[in-house]
């Protein structure tokens, strides 16, 4: 059973991620320009000047984040940011999305028109000082996630409703090409953020669906859980067991009571602490 994390209603609510080291659970609203959290049971906003909407931790205090033209360094104590590299600043087209670190600590990011503007979007990895473009023609990015042993990254362009998988090398880049991992075609299901648990199944957020589906590593559907905001966009893992599932979503288009509210569930299998981000 759901119960509400936190009831502020974000308009694209998006990229929650828990700090292992600061055991506190952080998100974006992407459309209102905003990081949000809660610490000691107060919430906490840090409004921005521009499109952010995911992060990966570098230190206790400080979080890479992405945003609409940039990956920048955010320092959660003094509030002072610096940027690490550029990220796709000379296109005034599109803004960042989903992203997540893999298990080498190298950072994911997904980029995507900010009017969902076909092909125009890409996923990018940055490591050890390189960024790097992986995949192009990309609408809208999402379900970037990594099996337990960082062998395979997963991600989708949500339009294709067909979330692919790709074999990583010894140091997390792609090894050999996409290929289809879940097909949604049959349900009509439109794939958003995804995360992996501890035993290497798939949590995937469907837009429009209401709810979290697992998934096998074999692709195949093993369970759902169902939420009562309808555009449910990402999941993380957290808390002190990391057994809880968090879940982001969006009231963008809804009038909802629940709709863009950030929601918490035990469940019985644990996910894997998201690994710090190696700059």
């Amino acid at each position: 059973m759901s119960t509400i994390y936190d009831d502020r209603r974000c308009t694209l609510g998006e990229g929650p991620l828990w700090h292992p080291e600061r055991g506190q659970l952080f998100w974006f609203d992407i459309l209102n320009r905003q990081l949000l959290s809660r610490e000691n049971g107060i919430s906490k906003t840090w409004q921005f000047d521009e499109y952010v909407s995911a992060a990966g931790w570098v230190s206790r205090s400080e979080l890479l984040i992405a945003s609409q033209a940039r990956l920048f360094l955010f320092d959660l104590e003094t509030e002072t940011s610096k940027t690490v590299c550029n990220l796709e600043a000379d296109n005034a087209v599109t803004r960042s999305n989903d992203g997540r670190a893999d298990p080498k600590g190298g950072f994911w990011i997904g980029t995507m028109g900010i009017d969902a503007e076909p092909g125009a979007g890409a996923i990018y990895r940055i490591y050890k000082g390189e960024l790097r473009k992986l995949f192009g023609d990309i609408t809208i990015s999402n379900a970037i996630c990594f099996s337990p042993d960082g062998g395979t990254a997963y991600f989708t362009d949500t339009v294709t409703q067909v979330i692919r998988k790709v074999p990583l090398d010894a140091d997390g880049w792609p090894g050999g090409a996409p290929s289809t991992f879940i097909d949604l075609h049959k349900d009509d299901l439109k794939p958003d953020g995804a995360v992996v648990d501890s035993e290497g199944h798939l949590w995937n957020a469907q837009w429009g669906a209401g709810r979290l589906a697992r998934y096998a590593p074999d692709g195949s559907f093993v369970s759902e859980v169902s939420l009562p905001a309808q555009q449910v966009t990402c999941p993380a893992f957290g808390g002190p067991d990391l057994r809880t599932l968090f879940a982001t979503s969006a009231a963008i288009n809804l009038d909802g009571e629940d709709d863009g509210r950030t929601f918490a569930f035990q469940v019985d299998i644990s996910g894997r602490s998201e690994p710090r981000v190696v700059l």
